[in-house]
């Protein structure tokens, strides 16, 4: 817990039901929650649905599953209430037209008269002039009253640079041109996000403001009118941009972002996905990088956010959650598997909850994520552990055998019969890698360690790759070992 805060924390996430949830706004509930939790505060989920043009239907609920998954709980939100209900800026039009009439009271919001050509006439005129363009240059002198059916405009009572201080980048400051008349209210009674985040925040008590480095630009106006409204400023964390392959722009939709449930449909562990989150624009020093939820927490430190964007690594991803993976416990590495495997897969005559068992610490070797265990499925490399695998008998042959080509078939099926002689000397009980390998090690090096090796290997799996055979033989069984080996063997007879 950070000592040197003088009051309680409170942090919000507020995003827009606009569909599509990027790994940037889930980072940055990431941070927001991480903080509050570290300093035993609040954390807050407001929705900010005043854009009814961009709202897609079930994006809240969309909003929320992408943040439960990940781990990320909330003390107050529109799903569970609070003490600062609502938490949808379109339930609290009030709140906002009571802040608005200060404003028109004080002198320091007017009614925009314009129409969209007007305005079109403005613009057309500071361009010809080479001039950026300003609704303050075009304020009306004497304004109609305001009765909500024209957009409201904040009206910068004082022009001027601005200096503030961010909590990761430090000192920053904009000169008087970073100001400007912006809109309060729009014309169908809904306010801008300029206006509302601020009184939500004001309402709310919120403490410290995390958001993307996109605001940067926008910090001069939400300034002036904190200053308008006389309201103390919260701390401003601006967080560093996720940037794309390359690390060269900020990662979209073109350079392979997508919807944050996508990770969980691909097999992505929630605790995999945080960890990964955490590390793209924050580090708290050392080598170690796979860290739980717990100890994300209790490191957090706004002041080890980086100021630079942290690069979009979808190996990085990868390779911590196969980490994770083998961090799990055994039963939730098997519940893990099963989950991609399908149906017929399940349906195979040797297929037992215990068999999955026992092929699991393989099969996690070979897997980074659920899309790897799809692909393996496909591949065929799951089902002979359950089923007994066809093949043509030439594939039997090691690539660089020395038995003669005239009565080869002949020659493999001594081999295979004396291995399976020699397989039956072992007991039920002590059927295990390390003694099927002691057991026919001898004769491997008598006639060609490829010549008995690859034939077993390919009568138990069918396939060209695969574990070792005595990896094999343990996880099948003495019997199931013995009937596919003695399989190969009619096959070369036929």
């Amino acid at each position: 817990m950070d000592t040197n805060l003088t009051k309680k924390v409170v942090t919000r996430f507020a995003p827009s039901p606009t569909g599509f949830v990027h790994v940037g706004n889930i980072r940055t509930a990431l941070y927001a929650w991480a903080f509050a939790k570290k300093n035993n505060g609040t954390f807050i989920l407001r929705i900010e649905d005043t854009d009814k043009a961009r709202e897609v239907e079930g994006s809240i609920e969309h909003v929320i599953a992408s943040l439960k998954w990940v781990g990320i709980e909330w003390n107050e939100g529109p799903d569970i209430g609070g003490p600062n209900a609502p938490y949808k800026q379109s339930e609290r039009l009030d709140s906002y037209l009571k802040y608005a009439k200060i404003l028109i009271d004080k002198g320091l919001a007017y009614s925009d008269p314009y129409t969209e050509e007007e305005v079109e006439v403005f613009r057309n005129k500071a361009d010809e002039e080479k001039r950026p363009f300003l609704y303050r240059d075009h304020r009306p002198e004497n304004p109609p009253i305001w009765d909500g059916k024209k957009p409201l405009r904040f009206k910068v009572a004082n022009v001027k640079s601005y200096e503030w201080d961010d909590m990761v980048r430090g000192h920053l400051k904009a000169g008087p041109e970073a100001l400007d008349d912006f809109i309060l209210i729009k014309g169908d009674g809904y306010p801008t996000y300029n206006f509302a985040h601020i009184i939500d925040d004001l309402e709310m008590g919120v403490t410290h403001i995390m958001r993307g480095d996109e605001f940067i630009s926008s910090t001069p106006k939400f300034l002036s009118l904190y200053d308008a409204l006389e309201i103390k400023r919260p701390e401003l964390v601006m967080l560093p941009p996720i940037m794309g392959s390359g690390g060269k722009k900020k990662l979209g939709k073109r350079d392979g972002a997508k919807d944050f449930l996508e990770y969980k449909n691909e097999g992505y562990l929630p605790e995999a996905m945080m960890n990964f989150l955490a590390f793209i624009g924050w580090n708290p020093g050392g080598d170690k990088e796979i860290i739980t939820p717990a100890e994300f927490i209790n490191l957090f430190d706004i002041k080890q956010i980086h100021i630079s964007g942290g690069q979009f690594n979808e190996e990085k991803l990868d390779w911590i959650n196969h980490e994770h993976l083998k961090l799990l416990p055994i039963d939730k590495q098997v519940e893990y598997i099963s989950n991609y495997l399908p149906e017929n897969i399940k349906k195979l005559p040797n297929y037992s909850s215990d068999k999955l068992k026992s092929i699991t610490p393989i099969v996690l070797e070979r897997i980074q994520n659920g899309k790897d265990l799809v692909e393996m499925v496909n591949n065929g490399d799951i089902t002979y552990y359950f089923s007994q695998p066809t093949y043509l008998k030439d594939l039997l042959f090691f690539k660089s055998s020395k038995i003669p080509q005239d009565n080869k078939y002949e020659i493999l099926s001594s081999y295979l019969t004396h291995t399976v002689s020699l397989l039956k000397e072992v007991s039920d009980s002590d059927f295990n890698k390390d003694n099927v390998k002691d057991k026919i090690w001898a004769y491997t090096d008598e006639v060609g360690r490829g010549d008995v090796l690859w034939p077993m290997r390919f009568a138990l799996s069918g396939l060209d790759k695969s574990p070792d055979p005595f990896i094999l033989a343990e996880i099948l069984g003495k019997e199931e070992t013995l009937n596919r080996l003695n399989n190969a063997i009619k096959i070369l007879k036929i």
